[in-house]
């Protein structure tokens, strides 16, 4: 599925670094809690100082065997790490332990859905590879608050290297995305995996998920164009502004006669503009070799098997059960899957009502509706997955129509309702007075009211227009002030007219 932008195919790759959950570092024991002071969590292990080792963090290698089975890819049985060399201020050791040659992680593939039009189609991108890495330091400059601490803070920079050893998995997809729409889609359901296995808090304002985007454009069916790499993209919002707009650029610039030059760019927010940090480096420019202090990493398969078994129900394969166990359209059930919590909702809710289907329509309809509104997690719902089954529980059994229902669980997410039984469904019903008309003898007489008081449209769908019942149909529930059954209306309204 390609999308054409000014007769180019836009070509999309993502490198995206997730920060392990570990509560000490990569190849140490210092801490990576976020928000410390200053160069107060780095260790002399962290910063390679003359006589230190690094040693492996066991706990980042089992993450990234969890994030291997989540993505159904092969996890690589012997692996080694490199000393990838290049010089930068927040990089005191001269050079990053990551792994180049033999990754831990090889393969796998992310799917998810994507709205094209009218149509939900499903989409999947391979991996390439997702490797272990320690991150770098940071530099802080001008008014950052290490800046102002070793002066007034004006045109001076500053090195924190609290983040040198924090351990990093660094994901690298194949460049199979042709949209932003589907960049973003891809990276939402990487963010989705990581924190749904628990390898990684997502959390983007604090870099612990950190996306890059390698954009390039060519006329279809034409060689891979020349890349740029947007650097850390902290927000869904700003990946799809920054990749539209350099798609929009790079175009600009082939038609105007220039060549594109393969570079590293970052993403102003302010001016919605993408601008060139750095010529982009390749992986010669490294000189990638073994880190002489790491021996191998070997990844026995009795480990994998006791990591698999420890780990929780996957989205996917919950997804799949939801649709062999409750009836429910793949869309709805990867929907329902997007986090562990809408997932429990659904399945607490679709138990007690026995309407899966009902429950996944209300959950991911009006349910979502007043949680995005109210820019809420459903743990903070104010109506429970049992108030939501009951309310379901008196739609199926013809208590309350499908217009009352809103209104009920309006008042359940409003908390309404007679004192002390805010949270009765089926009290507010009776306070609200929405129960339906049940009683057939009752709405007899008003249809037949309704049929002798509109002789003209009875007459018109005697006559075959079929229409003419909608008139009919509004007046009796007009009569019965809404309360009456609109399947057992037009039940008993056939019946009459034959």
């Amino acid at each position: 599925m390609s999308k054409l932008v000014q007769g180019y195919e836009v070509v999309i790759g993502f490198e995206t670094h997730a920060q392990l959950s570990t509560k000490s570092k990569i190849f140490s024991r210092a801490s990576v809690a976020f928000g410390a002071e200053p160069n107060t969590q780095a260790c002399a292990v962290d910063i390679a100082l003359p006589g230190t080792l690094p040693v492996m963090n066991i706990g980042a290698v089992e993450r990234a065997i969890e994030f291997g089975l989540a993505i159904n890819a092969h996890i690589a049985e012997r692996s080694i790490f490199a000393r990838k060399n290049y010089f930068y201020p927040d990089l005191p050791k001269g050079y990053q332990i990551s792994q180049f040659e033999i990754p831990v992680v090889q393969g796998g593939e992310v799917s998810f859905f994507l709205e094209v039009g009218k149509e939900t189609v499903r989409k999947t991108v391979r991996l390439e590879r997702a490797h272990l890495e320690e991150d770098a330091g940071k530099s802080l400059h001008e008014d950052s608050s290490l800046g102002a601490s070793i002066g007034d803070g004006r045109g001076q920079s500053g090195i924190d290297l609290n983040r040198a050893g924090t351990p990093l998995l660094e994901i690298v997809t194949q460049p199979d995305m042709r949209s932003s729409e589907e960049a973003v889609a891809y990276a939402k359901e990487l963010h989705k995996i990581v924190t749904w296995i628990g390898i990684c808090d997502g959390n983007m304002q604090e870099g612990s998920f950190r996306c890059d985007a390698n954009v390039s454009v060519r006329k279809p069916g034409g060689e891979l164009g020349t890349r740029r790499e947007i650097k850390n993209l902290n927000s869904f919002k700003f990946m799809q502004q920054a990749i539209d707009y350099e798609v929009r650029w790079q175009i600009d610039q082939i038609e105007d006669g220039h060549a594109i030059q393969q570079a590293t760019v970052l993403f102003d927010p302010d001016s919605g503009e993408t601008r060139a940090m750095r010529t982009k480096e390749d992986a010669a420019d490294y000189r990638y070799f073994p880190d002489p202090d790491l021996p191998p990493l070997v990844i026995g398969r009795d480990w994998v098997e006791r990591v698999k078994g420890e780990m929780a129900e996957l989205p996917r394969v919950m997804a799949e059960r939801f649709v062999k166990d409750y009836a429910l359209p793949e869309y709805d059930a990867t929907q329902l899957t997007q986090s562990k919590a809408v997932a429990a909702y659904f399945e607490a809710t679709a138990k007690a009502c026995g309407q899966a289907k009902l429950a996944s329509n209300w959950i991911m309809g009006e349910v979502s509706r007043r949680l995005n509104a109210s820019e809420m997690a459903i743990e903070q719902a104010p109506v429970s997955a049992a108030q939501l089954a009951a309310l379901i529980g008196r739609i199926s059994d013809n208590t309350i129509s499908n217009n009352a229902a809103r209104q009920v669980f309006e008042g359940l997410w409003n908390k309404e309702g007679p004192s002390g039984s805010e949270g009765d469904v089926d009290a507010l019903i009776e306070a609200k007075g929405l129960k339906q008309m049940n009683d057939t003898g009752e709405l007899e007489k008003i249809i037949d009211d309704v049929l002798a008081a509109n002789p003209k449209n009875v007459e018109e769908f005697k006559a075959g227009n079929a229409k003419a019942l909608n008139g009919l149909v509004g007046p009796i529930m007009k009569a019965s002030k809404g309360k009456a059954n609109p399947g057992q209306v037009n039940a008993l309204l056939m019946k009459k007219l034959g």
